[in-house]
């Protein structure tokens, strides 16, 4: 009795707030690619995970020429979809700004320097280039200061968990995605965690609906391909949870201490939610 009062509470404190920040938008969140009115919202956090697709149960989204990043980067340049500078989604991101983020750290393109002291060509040390006769190096062209597509591997995804009481079941809502380059990635000369950008979660949908090129790859069955955004709805990602909403707005490695403590509490945080969700079916 006291779990399902505490339950009452909390949703009746969750549908002031939510209704307080959808009221313009008619009880709905304009950001939900499918949106659950708040009135039938009984319970809802806000989640953010950490994805990396370097790990092998997300190497579907990062097959060959079809990577997660590379669409995402051709869809801003091609004015496709739409950056912004993080994931509250409030102001978008220039042009000029998405291309200084993408610029690799150090590298100067105005002056041809390609962050490791050089001209963007490759100095053997003795005077000459690489070739046989020790003179000029073979010229292979201009070379991008810019970040790889496999440079960006490190996703941050905010959700919102909602118990839909209409339909009786739980709902994982993607609002918006950060893309990182990583501190422990070679190319980050900076040595700490860069954020690119964040795009809206429903741009994304779209965007995977018009690239041809914007499937999951299954591995092992050809016949299996999905679209990304059905591999997202589907839940074919690995993750973990990185913080719940809270009203300090700290990360779980930060209310624990350390980066290893962190690991132990995200996985804490994830079997409590689970609980949560099961205990829903003793009331």
């Amino acid at each position: 009795m006291k779990n399902l009062i505490f339950v009452m509470m909390f949703s009746f404190a969750t549908g002031l707030y939510a209704q307080e920040n959808f009221e313009e938008n008619g009880g709905f969140n304009p950001h939900s690619v499918r949106p659950i009115h708040v009135s039938q919202q009984m319970y809802m956090r806000t989640i953010w995970r950490m994805m990396d697709l370097r790990e092998p149960q997300n190497k579907g989204f990062m097959a060959f020429n079809r990577e997660l990043s590379t669409i995402l980067i051709d869809g801003v340049k091609a004015g496709k979809i739409t950056p912004y500078y993080n994931d509250s989604l409030t102001r978008t991101m220039t042009i000029e700004d998405f291309i200084k983020n993408m610029t690799l750290a150090g590298a100067d393109e105005e002056s041809g320097d390609d962050g490791f002291g050089g001209d963007g060509g490759f100095d053997d040390g003795f005077g000459g280039g690489f070739g046989d006769d020790g003179g000029e190096a073979e010229d292979v062209g201009p070379i991008s200061n810019e970040y790889s597509a496999k440079d960006l591997y490190q996703i941050e995804i905010r959700e919102d968990m909602i118990f839909d009481k209409k339909r009786s079941r739980m709902y994982y809502d993607i609002q918006a995605m950060n893309f990182y380059v990583p501190s422990d990635n070679p190319e980050n000369l900076k040595g700490v965690e860069l954020l690119i950008c964040a795009f809206k979660y429903q741009d994304m949908v779209k965007l995977f609906k018009e690239d041809k090129r914007a499937y999951w790859f299954n591995r092992e069955n050809n016949a299996q391909h999905r679209n990304m955004a059905d591999a997202f709805d589907l839940r074919l990602f690995s993750s973990f949870i990185r913080k719940v909403d809270n009203a300090d707005n700290k990360y779980i490695e930060d209310i624990e201490g350390s980066p290893e403590a962190g690991i132990i509490g995200s996985q804490k945080k994830m079997f409590e939610l689970m609980e949560y969700e099961h205990n829903l079916w003793e009331f």
